[in-house]
């Protein structure tokens, strides 16, 4: 009873933070919105940002979001038979529709509170599959090591890519309206240098402390899930599945412009952009990253010369489409499929000498 009070209560408390954002967000765009009439003539009474969203979504092109979909799908295919792959050193041959409904399930767990889908999806699979809970939480971890590799190659790219862009944006950040302010760059790298002087002089101290020895822990065990690949059956289908399922995250992203008109000429490079800087807004501990990811993608879509209000209209109808809408449907589904699924399969516990890779 106390878990399931704590539990709620933590649900409630990002809930209300995801809303808070949003709002805030809405309340900002809908400042911006009306300026935007009055200086077209329109009056204040003919101006509604909720109108303007409830249009968009009704002039969106629900062939390209069924493309989104399909992409989304084929991701969760990859990821469920990449985690088959580790599983199965365990010593368990894994049916497909369990993994890919326990994938499911995990991102409908993870709309609730931050990280809960990692959980719902191990326990799913352990009581399945037979396998214990702490082995597949192994599998897990294992992962989420790879998707953060793939995140910063994917953050490197765009800095690679867009780099010119992301100064001279967090240099308009830094100066503001009026053009002045200290220059971002010499002050952050100057606060680094510090960092690492400070650093230096205390690193006796600093290398004895538990958080750093967890910090050492954490560097060490994403080595090793590294490099626990090359002893899978199959380490050069793990990778190709792993590069798939976040070139399907990108592509969704991209055919996600096609589907909105203001954003269907922007190149390829902006949706690379759109979708690292939404998977980091992600991140943020609110459901599914709602307000934080149409913070994001606003300032960056401004960048490239979409208005606000636009930005706005294209956040909520790729995150309302996908990371509600269809996560919430097919979690729904998985919770309901899994047991029907599973009512005469019985495998075997697996022997205790089993282990992770």
């Amino acid at each position: 009873m106390k878990n399931s009070l704590i539990n709620l209560f933590k649900f409630l408390l990002f809930l209300g933070f995801g809303l808070a954002i949003l709002y805030f967000v809405f309340q900002k765009q809908q400042t911006a919105y009306l300026e935007e009439c009055a200086l077209k003539g329109i009056a204040a009474a003919d101006c509604s940002l909720i109108k303007k969203i409830i249009d968009d979504f009704k002039s969106a092109n629900y062939g390209w979001i069924a493309v989104v979909y399909l992409c989304y799908m084929i991701s969760n295919i990859s990821r469920s038979l990449r985690w088959k792959m580790l599983i199965k050193p365990l010593g368990r041959d894994a049916r497909f529709l369990n993994l890919f409904a326990a994938v499911m399930l995990g991102y409908f767990g993870n709309l609730g509170l931050p990280r809960l889908g990692e959980v719902m999806r191990s326990v799913a699979i352990s009581k399945y599959e037979a396998v214990p809970v702490e082995r597949v939480i192994g599998t897990v971890i294992i992962e989420r090591l790879m998707d953060v590799l793939f995140l910063l190659l994917c953050i490197g790219l765009c800095l690679l890519i867009e780099f010119d862009t992301i100064i001279t944006y967090l240099q308009k950040w830094q100066e503001g309206k009026d053009g002045g302010g200290n220059n971002l760059l010499l002050a952050g790298a100057i606060f680094g240098v510090l960092i690492l002087f400070v650093g230096w002089l205390f690193r006796q101290k600093i290398l004895a402390t538990a958080f750093f020895k967890k910090i050492l822990n954490v560097v060490k065990g994403f080595g090793e899930g590294m490099l626990s690949v090359r002893k899978l059956d199959n380490p050069l289908g793990f990778w190709l599945h792993s590069i798939n399922i976040w070139f399907m995250y990108f592509l969704m992203t991209y055919f996600c412009f096609f589907a909105f008109g203001p954003t269907a000429d922007l190149a390829p490079k902006v949706a690379l952009m759109a979708f690292v800087v939404g998977a980091l807004a992600i991140a943020v501990p609110s459901p599914g990253g709602m307000g934080t990811y149409h913070y994001f993608i606003i300032n960056l879509l401004a960048l490239y010369g979409v208005s606000e209000a636009d930005s706005f209209s294209f956040a909520n109808i790729l995150f309302f489409s996908v990371q509600l809408g269809i996560n919430v449907v097919f979690g729904l589904i998985a919770l309901l499929a899994l047991p029907a699924m599973n009512k005469n399969y019985h495998p075997e516990p697996l022997p205790e000498e089993a282990k992770i890779l």
